[in-house]
């Protein structure tokens, strides 16, 4: 039966005290897993937890690729541990580590509040000022690819742990906050332009995106952040400068 190795980073706030933001421990501990077939990394995660170390701590949900709760850092890059199978790493040791620049609660698992409290801060979900209609809303075909590409984020959080923005300042909003900005300032349903505006049109918002897209190379689902934050700093300016809405 082959078998795959990890190496994966271990971290312990009872035995390892409090780490400052974004800090990680040296401590790696190395398990040897055997597998049948195809054996996705969250499968492997889970038989160490089962039959090596029950102490192991990992974020996990759906195990389809939807949720984004197992998005870890292997071998250098952000994947999702769900979609991410040990055969494409034979005869190596494979790598497993928190996401970056994160605060830790327990070895895989970061602290994501202050994510989720950046992406609730822009008002992430549809509003109608004119009231709740009546019956749905129908879209062109052109209005709805619009939607394409932002609607398809699952929240990993591994385009914010790979931004410097967020490395550097505690306040910005961040590339996953600021495209589901972008996806609702897309959809041709949405009425809360003026609303939504004064919550990215700052230095807290899109001005502090310097298109460096680390977000975009780092996103699992392969979306663009970047493209989105680009798109709202044209729309800022051009509601500023002429009062254009649409």
């Amino acid at each position: 039966m082959p078998e795959c190795r990890l190496r994966i980073n271990r971290y312990d706030p009872a035995a390892d005290g409090e780490l400052t933001w974004g800090r990680r421990t040296d401590r790696w501990d190395e398990f040897t897993v055997p597998y049948e077939g195809t054996m996705t990394l969250l499968e492997a995660l889970f038989y160490v937890q089962e039959h090596l170390d029950g102490s192991l701590a990992f974020r996990y949900c759906c195990r389809a690729s939807i949720c984004g709760s197992c998005a870890v850092y292997i071998d250098g890059r952000y994947r999702l541990a769900c979609q991410t199978n040990v055969t494409r790493f034979e005869g190596k040791t494979i790598s497993v580590a928190p996401m970056p620049h994160l605060p830790l609660v327990k070895d895989l698992v970061c602290d994501m509040t202050s994510f989720f409290a950046k992406y609730e801060y822009i008002k992430p979900w549809l509003i109608r000022e004119s009231g709740d209609p009546e019956k749905e809303i129908p879209q062109s075909p052109e209005e709805r690819k619009k939607l394409d590409m932002p609607i398809d984020c699952i929240l990993c959080g591994a385009c914010y742990s790979s931004c410097p923005s967020v490395w550097y300042q505690d306040d910005y909003l961040g590339p996953a906050a600021l495209l589901k900005a972008y996806r609702f300032e897309v959809d041709s349903r949405d009425e809360a332009r003026k609303e939504r505006l004064p919550r990215f049109d700052n230095e807290r918002g899109v001005y502090r995106c310097h298109t460096i897209a680390n977000c975009s190379e780092a996103c699992p689902k392969e979306l663009n952040p970047t493209e989105g934050i680009q798109w709202l700093k044209r729309a800022t300016v051009r509601r500023r400068i002429f009062g254009r809405w649409k």
